[in-house]
């Protein structure tokens, strides 16, 4: 009978009832409840680092499996013992310290499989780099939730490589196999049974929202600097309303890491969305999370931050039947469909090669991870008037919203239910073993150049991420908040103040937009030459700076 793979397993990195949830732990902990209902092998063996781990790690096997599961323990440590599973999982990349580790016995001893999930850290990073010089074989694979990451993959291990082979003389290559498999869901979690129906319903009457009214959900962490900046979803939601004449109600259920943070979230929300009730939910909370998604008409999700890479909560809205408005953004344009299962809303980043201060400083520890990506997102601008009218569309037509929350509960079903992704898996572990039953397979070429290796310009290796890059030939207008009051508001606002030391200085910004409200329709190049001159610092800086204004309205896109 085939056996299960091994499973490395920390409660921390598969468990969602804690007060800090993080998007890994719930892929891990939907990655091994999908495992125990719908794994083909048996039984499934447990690599943990003490008893009480094994222990827990039996105990949800079993509540999830609906079945008698059968559960082995590998004593941590015991390498020659992976050998009768063939299959080591890691719920992270870092298969290089694995791989090492193996080699203490053999290399052929078992097959190493990881996962992406976040791909911005250092620490990350480096641990992919390193399947250049570490002991990886083509029976292991990294598994890349997304095409957008297992490019920037590939494009990391090219730089990585082309840098060695300058300091060695000859080229390493990674010999591990890197296929995109998504993350999956339980759909059977997210049905509208008449229980989940009647509980979205007490859900709205609580919160005085009538039937007629139109509920827009955002579920996630709620951290301007890490997920998604609130502010452009408040300004598009406000126009959706303006333009549709009715009453929205905007659900945040998520969770704030510091109590500055909520206030700030509903101080924004005031001043942006004066007209959309916003209403903020614990997502932590268990009953919320089942109930919430019944509440909705609509699903936003506006991310713009290199910490994310596949984005599992567009997937359960659409388990759930809503239509979804989410940003052109990496995962989430692979697995929303536009004008199929909602709409996706077009994303700008500066041009490849402005970026690369930022990659120093995080390096050189002058900034850390959190500023690093908050800086790399505060140039991420989503488009506020594309959203607004995906929004209206969606809020002014029920059958529209019913036709794609359709569509998109099928397609939840059909590609990424666990029943799917976890047969995926298991093809891949039979193709990993089969492998290395026969020996090395190819190695395919890659090359490429960059100033650092591991950590390049964000803007640079996150290309792949946005729908377009700004450029000189870029005409700029006046936005609907470039009124110096409304220029201000942003200024003084803390969510706005993020990355400020990183910019143009706020005297010149307003001397930029009051040159654009008087002339028009402004080149990029144009105001680079007047408020950059010759100096290569500023210049980046500003074009960075053009669409921080344009993130938030100040300044709009007009042509080219």
């Amino acid at each position: 009978m085939k056996t299960g793979p091994a499973v490395y397993y920390r409660k921390e990195g598969y468990d969602t009832a804690g007060q800090r949830l993080l998007g890994r732990q719930a892929a891990g902990e939907g990655f091994l409840r999908g495992l125990a209902r719908y794994g083909r092998g048996q039984p499934l063996y447990c690599y943990a680092p003490g008893s009480h781990e094994f222990e827990d790690f039996s105990r949800r096997v079993s509540d999830w499996s609906g079945r008698a599961a059968q559960v082995r323990e590998i004593p941590f440590g015991n390498l020659v013992g992976l050998r009768e599973p063939g299959l080591l999982y890691l719920p992270y990349p870092g298969i290089a310290e694995a791989a090492w580790q193996r080699r203490r016995v053999s290399s052929r001893n078992h097959s190493i499989c990881g996962v992406t999930h976040t791909i911005a850290s250092r620490e990350v990073l480096a641990a992919i780099g390193d399947f250049l010089t570490a002991p990886v074989e083509p029976w292991d694979a990294l598994i890349c939730t997304s095409a957008a990451v297992r490019g920037a993959v590939d494009d990391l291990l090219g730089r990585w490589g082309e840098y060695l082979a300058e300091r060695t003389g000859g080229r390493p290559e990674a010999r591990l196999q890197l296929p995109v498999i998504p993350l999956g869901i339980d759909c059977d979690r997210f049905d509208a049974t008449p229980h989940a129906a009647d509980a979205g319903r007490r859900l709205r009457e609580q919160h005085g929202i009538a039937p007629s009214d139109t509920v827009i959900l955002y579920v996630g962490r709620l951290i301007f600097y890490a997920k998604a900046h609130p502010v452009p979803m408040y300004m598009a939601l406000e126009r959706a309303a303006a333009a549709t004449g009715r009453r929205l109600h905007l659900i945040q259920a998520g969770w704030f890491e510091e109590p500055g943070e909520e206030q700030e979230f509903r101080r924004a929300a005031q001043a942006f969305a004066p007209s959309v009730s916003a209403i903020f939910l614990d997502g932590r909370d268990p009953g919320v999370r089942a109930s919430v998604w019944h509440a909705a008409d609509i699903f936003v999700s506006l991310s713009d931050n290199i910490q994310e890479t596949f984005g599992i909560t567009p997937i359960e809205a659409m388990a759930a039947g809503l239509p979804v408005v989410v940003s052109d953004w990496d995962g989430y344009r692979e697995s929303v469909r536009d004008g199929i299962d909602g709409f996706r809303v077009p994303t700008l980043v500066p041009p490849p090669g402005t970026g690369a201060d930022l990659a120093s400083s995080y390096l050189d520890d002058r900034i850390n991870y959190s500023t690093f990506i908050g800086y790399v997102a505060m140039c991420t601008a989503v488009d506020v008037d594309a959203c607004a009218s995906a929004l209206a569309r969606l809020v002014g037509d029920p059958e529209l919203r019913r036709q794609m929350g359709e569509q998109g509960r099928r397609r939840a079903r059909e590609v990424y239910d666990w029943r799917r992704v976890i047969a995926t898996y298991e093809d891949l572990w039979d193709e990993l073993t089969a492998i290395r039953s026969a020996g090395p397979s190819p190695v395919a070429e890659r090359s490429a150049t960059s100033q650092h290796p591991i950590l390049n310009d964000p803007f640079r290796f996150y290309a792949r991420y946005p729908t377009a890059a700004l450029e000189d030939g870029t005409l700029l207008g006046p936005g609907e908040q470039s009124s110096p009051d409304r220029v201000e508001l942003l200024f003084a606002a803390a969510s706005g103040r993020l990355g400020r030391t990183a910019r143009t200085s706020e005297k010149t910004l307003l001397a930029v937009v009051a040159a654009v409200r008087e002339r028009g329709p402004t080149p990029v190049s144009d105001l680079v030459r007047a408020y950059a001159g010759e100096n290569p610092i500023a210049a980046t800086r500003l074009r960075r700076s053009l669409v921080y204004l344009l993130k938030f309205d100040v300044l709009k896109q007009v042509g080219t």
